[in-house]
């Protein structure tokens, strides 16, 4: 038999979206702490500090138990739900119905996936906040959806243009991705802004999407969401994750919340691709939802506002300006008109100062100009980073 090569290729939809930035940018950092640089990243959004003790103590009775280790129900156990409603009652003032209105996920990263299945067809459209979280973008490139990227900018408070969107043919939209409090940019959520958008999803029949995971970090105010608005649970879904508000990122335990309906039709799609999170790890869930007001205040505010601080000296130091109103988990800034582009900074910071920051660009063309800092680091970090890049512009 004639040898043959062996030609396999990959889908034609592996051709529309690269690796995520990130999975390939810290595999650089990694192999430069290998050769003993000691980068410090202030990039990612990863929490650095645990969760509270009583969640931590139940996870570890509960997996103790023999008899917790099996299969878990898609749907999420009675006591994990009603937590979950119970968090919004007490946050937010929005009643949910905990055993048809809530569907606890792994992680909103896959509630995007399977919502985009239940609700878009290939073809069909997205409309996508620009700048915005890069997997609103990626997820439908690959389930065939096509992206209409809406202009968020700096003049409107990175709001929604509405007079923009309503020029446009929405025909073919069915989901619009919002996330307020926005990420990168730190804009705060608006009850004007939530209230246009129901209203702009009930007169173009199409399903407004608000992950709303920053709500508690740096913000003293009112806890917003969108389901706040009389006739959101008819068109809306809002996504909450413990990742950012818990300090729980690897637990990859979030929720959705919306009409009956709708998480029905969702459940058709999960149930075909996933099981239950651990047992365990959703009653531990359920006891961080009662984590204390003094718990949160400590956690999501104060450690937060300090690491705050360092970051705006370090914005200062690289001649950024910001908006100080900013709140969320990342300082955002542009960058003076004395550098020709965002990478040409970030990439002397990293290999001159061995500092990680993100460029704005990977999170849409509007960030092309600016900077995210994250504040997932210890105040120590910062201030090593502030000497490090001050150290390098010393050297020019």
């Amino acid at each position: 038999m004639e040898d043959k090569a062996f030609d396999i290729q990959p889908a034609d939809r592996i051709g529309t979206v690269n690796e995520y930035y990130f999975s390939r940018k810290l595999k650089e950092v990694a192999q430069m702490n290998a050769n003993g640089m000691d980068i410090i990243s202030l990039a990612i959004g990863s929490p650095d500090m645990p969760p509270s003790a009583s969640t931590i103590d139940t996870l570890c009775r509960e997996a103790a138990k023999p008899n917790t280790h099996g299969y878990q129900p898609t749907t999420g156990i009675p006591e994990l739900r009603n937590a979950m409603a119970g968090f919004y009652k007490r946050w937010y003032g929005v009643e949910l119905d905990p055993a048809t209105e809530i569907q606890p996920l792994i992680g909103s990263k896959e509630g995007i996936l399977h919502t985009t299945l239940t609700f878009v067809n290939p073809g069909e459209q997205v409309l996508v906040p620009n700048p915005g979280y890069p997997t609103y973008t990626s997820l439908s490139k690959l389930l065939g959806a096509e992206v209409i990227n809406y202009d968020l900018c700096r003049e409107n408070g990175w709001q929604p243009n509405f007079d923009e969107l309503e020029q446009q043919d929405l025909s073919r939209v069915k989901i619009m991705w919002t996330n307020y409090p926005h990420m990168p940019t730190g804009a705060k959520a608006c009850r004007k802004t939530f209230e246009r958008l129901v209203d702009f999803a009930l007169r173009h029949n199409l399903i407004i999407i608000n992950d709303n995971p920053y709500s508690f970090i740096l913000n003293k105010e009112e806890k917003l969401s969108i389901l706040q608005v009389p006739g959101a649970k008819e068109c809306c879904i809002e996504f909450n994750s413990m990742s950012k508000s818990h300090n729980m990122p690897g637990w990859r335990i979030g929720m959705m919340a919306t009409n009956a309906r709708f998480i029905q039709w969702i459940l058709k799609v999960k149930t075909n691709i996933d099981s239950g999170t651990f047992r365990a790890m959703q009653l531990a869930a359920a006891t961080a939802y009662d984590n204390s007001d003094e718990w949160h205040a400590h956690h999501n505010v104060q450690v937060y506002a300090a690491r705050r601080a360092k970051a705006e000296e370090i914005m200062r130091e690289l001649g950024c300006t910001f908006d100080p109103q900013q709140v969320g988990m990342f300082l955002w800034g542009q960058i003076p008109d004395s550098c020709a582009d965002v990478e040409e900074l970030t990439e002397k910071v990293l290999h001159k100062a061995r500092v990680f920051i993100a460029p704005g660009f990977i999170f849409g063309s509007a960030g092309k100009r600016y900077v995210r800092i994250s504040l997932c680091a210890k105040e120590e970090q910062f201030e090593e980073a502030l000497k490090r890049i001050k150290e390098m512009r010393s050297e020019k």
